[in-house]
């Protein structure tokens, strides 16, 4: 089940990048009015960090529970925060050496519910292939001219009640058909070394931390409450970290299934570059 499941040995080669995933919503498709019931949005996300800088992630974690007033060694759980809280938290992680990738799922949209509630967790690890596919075109796109690898070692927050020895082996078999780029999947296989996939209490790990608050942040901005309102501060204030490609933060940073396009393009406004109200 969760944990830490690889041993020391498949371990051994050090990674250039750290990604911290971590998601926010849940996974139902039980929608009842006034924006109760499962949560119409599903989102996953990744911190990314080179490990030369991993240490700068548990500095700005320190740095939040010294503004917060929060107790040494508090674990930051972005939903638990009130708004006052959650907006220098967000100015925090805005100045770190990451990068950012958001999956946006809207629920009631999706043509065929019945395939992602036939087993548990399919709407998840279809969720992390599209994740690890913008993750790896990351790692690929920073590599310098100094690195001879641009590896990623992944770092789950760990859900007790997932295997995450089903979740590598379901990697496995999209590298299995999908290696050379097949079968429509779009993963850089030498970012990924199914080696190094491990799943950390969240509270262990000021990565998780982060990532936490980077997919609540994304989440707060496209689900609604029960008075219909939305917060895309949180969003705003940290899209300096959003993975853009040449320029272009929707498909990259941001990757939506979505059906309502007026809908995308309010959230993608809250990753250009103005000023948050």
């Amino acid at each position: 089940m969760g944990g830490d499941f690889n041993n020391d040995k498949n371990m051994k080669k050090k990674p250039d990048y750290r990604v911290y995933i971590d998601e926010a919503g849940d996974e139902g498709f039980k929608f009842l009015p006034n924006e109760s019931g499962s949560s119409r949005w599903f989102v996953l996300s990744a911190t990314i960090v080179r490990v030369h800088n991993d240490h700068l992630l548990v500095q700005a974690a320190k740095e939040t529970r010294r503004l917060l007033q929060k107790p040494e060694k508090h674990p930051l759980h972005f939903r638990h925060l009130k708004h006052e809280q959650r907006i220098p938290f967000s100015r925090v992680i805005s100045t770190l050496p990451v990068r950012t990738v958001n999956i946006l799922i809207h629920k009631p949209t999706i043509p065929d519910p019945e395939h992602f509630q036939r087993k548990p967790y399919e709407l998840y690890r279809y969720c992390c292939r599209l994740l690890m596919e913008r993750v790896s075109w990351l790692c690929r796109d920073g590599r310098t001219p100094e690195q001879d690898s641009y590896t990623a070692e992944l770092v789950f927050s760990n859900r007790s009640a997932m295997s995450y020895e089903d979740l590598t082996g379901y990697l496995e078999k999209l590298m299995a058909v999908g290696g050379n780029g097949y079968n429509g999947i779009q993963i850089d296989w030498g970012a990924i070394d199914l080696g190094m996939v491990r799943a950390v209490n969240h509270d262990q790990m000021a990565g998780l931390q982060i990532a936490d608050a980077v997919a609540s942040g994304a989440f707060y901005a496209v689900h609604r409450s029960i008075y219909g309102e939305t917060e895309e501060r949180y969003l705003n204030l940290m899209r300096r970290t959003l993975y853009r490609h040449r320029g272009r933060v929707n498909g990259y940073g941001m990757k939506f299934w979505c059906a309502d396009e007026e809908e995308m393009k309010r959230v993608l406004a809250a990753c250009a570059n103005q000023d948050p109200r």
